[in-house]
C-alpha cells in the first residue's frame, strides 16, 4: 500500500474544502487547506492596512506573517482565524491577493513542505497544476453558478453572516476571472485530472466518487 498526494482544485462553492476534509479523514490523510492559508494572508494585509499593489510593503509584511494549522483550524501568528477569513470583506479581496506572485511563491513553497511526506489532501486552485504537478490524484471540481451561489450563501448563514444571493453570485464571477486570467498560476484543470460536477451531487456522493479513485491508486498492484 502506497501513500499518496491528492491534489484537488475547482472554482469557489463547488464543495472543494469539504469534499477534501472528508476524503482526508475516511483515508487518514493529513489535510491541508491552501485556500485557507491565502485567506490568512488577505486577512492579515486589510488588518494591518497594507497596500496590495505596493511590492515593497508586501514583501516587508509577508515575513510578519506565520501561517500554521493546528489540526483542521488555521493559525495566523498563533491565533485562530478560522471565523475570520470567511467573511464576506475577505472574500473580496482574496483572488487579488492570492494574484500576487510573492504571496503565491511564499505559500506554494510552504504547501509543497506539507506534501513531501506524501499522504496528504490539498484543495485550491493550482495545487495539480503547480503545487503537485506530479501528484498521483488530480481532481478538478466545478459547478452550476446557481448552485455554487447557494451553498456560499448557506456557508455564510452557519456563520451568523446573512448576505444578499446576488452579491454573492456577483463575488463569485469576479473571483472566477480573476483566478483564471492571472498571469502567476491562473486556476485551470490539469491534464491529466478527473473532473467533477457537483452541480446534482450530494456531499456524500462527492466524497464516495474520490475515495473510490484514491483507493484505486493506493491499492494498485
Amino acid at each position: 500500500m502506497q501513500k499518496i498526494v491528492i491534489a484537488i482544485d475547482g472554482y469557489s462553492g463547488t464543495g472543494k474544502s469539504s469534499t477534501a476534509k472528508q476524503v482526508a479523514t475516511r483515508l487518514g490523510y493529513t489535510y491541508i487547506d491552501s485556500g485557507a492559508m491565502y485567506r490568512a494572508v488577505t486577512y492579515f494585509f486589510l488588518q494591518n492596512g497594507i497596500d496590495f499593489s505596493d511590492v515593497n510593503q508586501v514583501n516587508a509584511n509577508l515575513d510578519q506573517c506565520s501561517i500554521t494549522f493546528d489540526g483542521s483550524s488555521i493559525l495566523l501568528n498563533g491565533e485562530n482565524v478560522d471565523h475570520q477569513i470567511r467573511t464576506m470583506e475577505v472574500n473580496q479581496y482574496v483572488s487579488k491577493v492570492s494574484a500576487i506572485s510573492e504571496v503565491r511563491h511564499k505559500l506554494v513553497e510552504q504547501q509543497r513542505k506539507m506534501g513531501e511526506k506524501k499522504g496528504v489532501v490539498m484543495d485550491g486552485r493550482d495545487i495539480g497544476t503547480v503545487v503537485f504537478p506530479k501528484a498521483e490524484l488530480k481532481v478538478f471540481m466545478t459547478a452550476d453558478m446557481e448552485v455554487r451561489a447557494e451553498r456560499r450563501r448557506k456557508e455564510l448563514v452557519k456563520k451568523g453572516m446573512n448576505e444578499d444571493l446576488e452579491v454573492i453570485k456577483a463575488n463569485l464571477k469576479e473571483r472566477d476571472r480573476i483566478d483564471s486570467t492571472r498571469a502567476d498560476s491562473p486556476l485551470r484543470k490539469a491534464d491529466d485530472a478527473k473532473e467533477i460536477d457537483t452541480s446534482h451531487l450530494t456531499l456524500n456522493q462527492q466524497i464516495d466518487k474520490i475515495v473510490e479513485m484514491a483507493e484505486s491508486i493506493i491499492y494498485e498492484g
